[in-house]
Order: structure tokens, then C-alpha cells, then sequence
């Protein structure tokens, strides 16, 4: 299949063209995070599957080595469209596993050659599939505050990404492209009706 590589430029994200990679958020991975940081990545991820949701964005999710390492947490699983998989990640990187990638071309197919990323860890599954992804001649944008690392290796990721030319945003910077416009913005924090998660500001 023949990809439009220009995609990969810096302009904006386009609502119509997203789908939304949540990545191998799972407990195994959570503690290794500090405590004080892990119900407020929680929050904020959650937060936005919903406003992906309300704005019609298709969401892939993936948990890694489901039998070693546990699914995917139940305050994100429940925020998958009815009837969402969650593949079983084997390999660092999305693109090279099967299954998946077909979920991810089937996306593209249908038009939706951004892909945005949150989850868990940023200088390792993140990037790989970041990396991946523009490889395949799509678009990837990593959402900082929605994915992460223990530290220092959360910035380690976030630098070599920007360093290679991938878009690094924020949950805020992504939503705004989703919206647009005020009624779109309106909208859906009416239709989410709850306040924002710690250290989300709009």
C-alpha cells in the first residue's frame, strides 16, 4: 500500500486523520514509576481516551506479555470503545508484530495516518514504535505528560525522539488540534463533565 509520506511534516494534527496508540499501560510497568506520579498519568491518560472518544478518533490498545506482565489497567480498560481488543504485545516495537500492524494499516486505510501515542515506557515501547511508525511512512506524535519513564529515562526518550524529527506535544497541545474550534472544545468538556485530571491545564 502506498503511503502519503508528507504527513510526517511538523503541521498540525488533524482530528479526521488520528488514532489514538495506548500502549502497554499495566501495573508491571506503573511500579517502577514513583508513587506520587501514577495515578496522575492515570487520570490524565484516561482523560484523554475520552475526549478521543467523544471526538470519534479510534483507539488501539496494547498490554505487553499479558501471561508475564498483567493486562491492561482496569481505569484505561474501561475507557476502550465496547468491544475493543487489546493486543498481546510480544516485541518492543507495534509495527513488527503482525497482528497488530494490520490494525494499524487497516487505520491508515481508512484514513487515519496519524497516530498519536501514550503509555508506558517512553524510551523503550514508545519510541520503538514511534520510530516504526514513521518508518512506515506514518506520522507518529508522542504526547509527553501521557506517557512515561522512570526517571531519567523518560527525558532520554522524549529528547532522542525530538532529536530524530518525531512530533512530541502535550495533552493539551493534541486536544486543541483535535478541537479547533470552541463549540468542538466546548463540547466535549461538557460531555466529559469532570474536572481535569493533576497537572492537565487547558
Amino acid at each position: 500500500m502506498e503511503k502519503n509520506v508528507s504527513n510526517n511534516g511538523r503541521g498540525l494534527v488533524e482530528r479526521a486523520r488520528s488514532c489514538l496508540l495506548v500502549i502497554d499501560v499495566q501495573q508491571y510497568f506503573l511500579d517502577k514509576l514513583a508513587l506520587q506520579d501514577r495515578e496522575p498519568l492515570l487520570r490524565r491518560m484516561a482523560w484523554l481516551m475520552q475526549a478521543a472518544r467523544l471526538l470519534d478518533i479510534p483507539i488501539i490498545a496494547t498490554a505487553e506479555d499479558v501471561v508475564r506482565d498483567g493486562p491492561l489497567v482496569p481505569d484505561l480498560a474501561r475507557e476502550l470503545p465496547a468491544g475493543a481488543a487489546v493486543f498481546d504485545k510480544m516485541i518492543f516495537g507495534l509495527c513488527d508484530q503482525p497482528d497488530i500492524r494490520a490494525a494499524v494499516d487497516a487505520a491508515a486505510a481508512g484514513g487515519r495516518d496519524q497516530f498519536v501515542l501514550i503509555g508506558l515506557e517512553t524510551d523503550v515501547c514508545i519510541a520503538h514504535s514511534a520510530f516504526g511508525l514513521a518508518a512506515a511512512g506514518y506520522r507518529p506524535i508522542v504526547i509527553d505528560d501521557a506517557c512515561a519513564s522512570p526517571a531519567p529515562h523518560h527525558e532520554h526518550g522524549l529528547r532522542r525522539l525530538r532529536d530524530a524529527g518525531i512530533t512530541v506535544t502535550s495533552i493539551k497541545g493534541i486536544f486543541y488540534e483535535w478541537a479547533r474550534d470552541l463549540e468542538t472544545y466546548w463540547r466535549v468538556r461538557k460531555q466529559i463533565n469532570e474536572p481535569l485530571p493533576s497537572g492537565l491545564t487547558l
